[in-house]
């Protein structure tokens, strides 16, 4: 066990864990974050997908000793009232069927309209392929994607 500091939603949190112990389950089971969601454990469906320094990573396989004094952001970080432009547009497109998967899918496309303010079909497409919906929304995320760069 080691007692690691971490800056989680732009507030300190400390946390002793075993330094090996992937992002998402100290964001999970000791800061009681739970919109991140475990989906495969091994990086391939993006369920678990947070900002670690403005850049969309896979907690699931990020060990919490590898993420220093990088700044994490999850999803109850990336607005306070629910009013970020990607949460207000997925709304506005009816995105979420059974909602599963949808904080790792908000979370990387907040990251990329961060990136690519006006991104195409294409990038779209690209930056999205490594995000799993089971449900099959992808045409309602894409559309929701282009909703939201158009208000930011």
């Amino acid at each position: 066990m080691a007692t690691i500091n971490l800056n989680v939603n732009g507030k300190t949190a400390v946390v002793d864990v075993d330094p090996k112990t992937p992002v998402l389950w100290v964001l999970r089971e000791h800061l009681h974050l739970v919109g991140t969601k475990y989906g495969c454990g091994v990086a391939q469906c993006g369920a678990c997908t947070i900002h670690l320094e403005g850049t969309a990573v896979r907690s699931c396989s990020v060990p919490v000793s590898a993420v220093g004094n990088k700044k994490i952001t999850t999803i109850e970080g990336l607005s306070t009232n629910g009013d970020h432009p990607v949460q207000k547009a997925w709304l506005e497109h009816d995105v979420a069927q059974c909602g599963y998967c949808q904080t790792g899918q908000i979370m990387q496309a907040a990251a990329l309209l961060n990136s690519n303010p006006n991104p195409t079909d294409s990038q779209i497409e690209s930056a999205m392929s490594g995000n799993i919906c089971r449900c099959g929304t992808y045409v309602r995320i894409k559309d929701a994607i282009k909703s939201a760069s158009s208000q930011k």
